[in-house]
């Protein structure tokens, strides 16, 4: 049984490439083995659904095909029932023919018929059975946590659902299950998992939606190492059973200043080098103004060098002073470097002496282009990070097949908001500060290192946690760091502060974006991809019109008015 892919009608033979979740088998009507089969096939048409009889049969040899797994073999049909006939589809299965995706959207019970698609879910479902094979064999215990859950917004905004019998009170739909799986901790369940649905109210992004999964976790009585050490396990079982693909583990470190530092970014693509390098010490002692500036006002000079400096034409040097000014930078410097030193309107500003130590710093040879940016320190990191990606992506210096883990530690615990002019947690608050730097907490607050961690894959983060606070005086000092006064760090968070007065075990987890993940494993460009019925970017579904109005009934039901 199955759906109708293709007809063939070739006079006497019938051609039929059946369709299922397992793929495709050629069913042939002859009207000598089966003329009342023969007769209705005259009457079938693309997706309609049928339920065949017939032999299996070796095909011709000038007729097998290689490219299907059922390529050497035929059913010739004796029996034919039409289990349903099908509208014509608006828009060809065949998953070669473009279609827009808002069409794909509108129909996905459609372009989930279509082979692409399907492996992809079908990926995702295989995925999500491993990790509860690996986590189980690891002991851990899977528990579910509430859907209507309290508002503690701290973050992105919270999706709020109004209680019809507590009028005017609202649950919010978790962002993340992080208080309920800490304290599962206090409670005594020592390894806890869950693959969870959870929901942010956020501008979207190719790899962003509304309701997302995650693969969450939390143990006790650990530290980083351990937890990085299941996680690495829980890649090389993930990617060995379901991709075939052997990983090198241990992944490699880099703390956030390592990786902001040498690429730019916290989420740095490291399936290739193209490394920055800072020459705030060399080029901000240069007669170039815009250089000279730059490093008396505190910010930075910082290059990428590119080897084989003929790949970008002088139009494309141009054009990258637009491709950083979304990121703050007001341009890109460029120097072509050879034998004889540099060329370009750089090279009267720099002595021998100078360029020579640029390039013990950038490793430049002749024929090799670099590029600067100088600006404060932060434009310049974000400039670079984007940069460096973009190039690597033109020049085409990134291997499709490689699979490069990077775990990044030691983040920032706080961050300055000047529109909020308070510091904001750079996790979330329940996030415990490095040991070594707790005695900054109450003097200098910016200079605090969390016990944080993220495991980037080919530039997506794709997972992050934290060893957590579980102390109780130590968690109200964090809300006071934080800009909360104590009766709302009482109102919002009370149960989570008197449960860490009961025994609370040292405990941390983290939690992987099944979503993005599958997306990576995939191949595929957007999360969209790998979720059966997603959302658009405005965060719509165009299948079932949702959101949508309701009724006065049902606003009044809940206490409510549209205003």
């Amino acid at each position: 049984m199955g759906w109708v892919h293709r007809r063939r009608d070739l006079g006497g033979l019938i051609f039929i490439d059946l369709r299922d979740r397992e793929g495709i088998a050629q069913v042939v009507f002859d009207p000598e083995k089966g003329p009342r089969a023969h007769e209705l096939a005259h009457n079938i048409r693309t997706e309609f659904v049928l339920a065949i009889k017939g032999r299996v049969n070796l095909r011709p040899a000038d007729m097998v095909n290689p490219s299907l797994k059922t390529g050497e073999v035929e059913v010739v049909t004796d029996e034919l029932e039409i289990l349903n006939e099908s509208d014509t589809p608006p828009f060809v299965l065949d998953g070669e023919t473009p279609v827009s995706e808002n069409l794909l959207l509108k129909y996905r019970y459609l372009d989930l018929r279509r082979k692409g698609i399907q492996q992809k879910i079908i990926l995702r479902s295989k995925v999500a059975a491993e990790t509860r094979t690996y986590l189980q064999r690891e002991g851990f215990i899977e528990i579910e946590t509430p859907f209507l859950t309290k508002s503690t917004p701290e973050g992105a905004r919270d999706y709020l659902v109004p209680s019809r019998v507590n009028p005017g009170t609202f649950y919010a739909l978790p962002q993340s299950p992080q208080l309920f799986k800490q304290l599962l901790m206090v409670s005594g369940f020592d390894k806890y998992y869950q693959i969870v649905k959870c929901f942010r109210d956020e501008d979207l992004r190719a790899d962003r939606q509304p309701e997302f999964t995650q693969i969450d976790m939390e143990m006790s009585f650990i530290a980083e190492d351990d937890i990085i050490g299941v996680i690495e396990g829980m890649m090389e079982h993930l990617f060995g059973t379901c991709l075939g693909k052997k990983l090198q583990v241990p992944f490699p470190r880099l703390t956030y200043r390592e990786s902001i530092d040498r690429y730019g970014r916290d989420n740095p693509d490291t399936r290739f080098s193209l490394e920055i390098a800072d020459l705030t010490d060399i080029a901000g002692r240069s007669e170039f103004r815009v250089f000279s500036e730059a490093a008396k006002s505190g910010g930075a000079i910082k290059a990428l060098t590119v080897a084989d400096g003929k790949a970008l034409s002088r139009k494309d040097l141009d054009a990258l002073g637009g491709f950083v000014s979304p990121y703050g930078a007001k341009g890109v410097s460029w120097a072509r470097v050879d034998e004889n030193g540099w060329t370009g309107s750089l090279a009267k500003f720099f002595n021998q002496e100078e360029m020579q130590r640029v390039h013990e710093k950038t490793g430049a040879r002749p024929g090799a282009l670099i590029l600067f940016v100088a600006d404060a320190k932060d434009v310049v990191s974000a400039s670079l990070g984007a940069l460096r990606a973009h190039l690597a992506e033109r020049l085409g210096l990134i291997d499709p097949d490689a699979l490069a883990f990077t775990w990044i530690t030691e983040f920032p615990m706080f961050e300055y908001s000047k529109t909020e002019g308070r510091y904001m947690a750079t996790h979330h608050p329940f996030t415990s500060p490095m040991t070594e730097d707790v005695h900054l907490l109450e003097t200098d607050p910016g200079r605090v290192r969390a016990r944080a961690y993220d495991l980037v894959l080919n530039g997506s983060e794709i997972g992050g946690g934290s060893i957590r606070i579980h102390k109780s005086d130590v968690q109200s000092m964090i809300f006071k760091i934080l800009g909360l006064r104590e009766d709302e760090a009482r109102a919002k968070f009370g149960f989570l502060l008197d449960a860490l007065k009961y025994g609370t075990p040292p405990h941390g987890g983290v939690a992987f974006g099944l979503d993005r993940m599958v997306m990576i494993m995939a191949g595929a460009e957007s999360i969209r991809d790998v979720i059966a019925f997603p959302k658009t970017l405005k965060a719509t579904c165009l299948l079932t019109d949702a959101p949508s109005e309701v009724s006065a009934d049902q606003l009044a039901d809940l206490s409510l008015k549209i205003i």
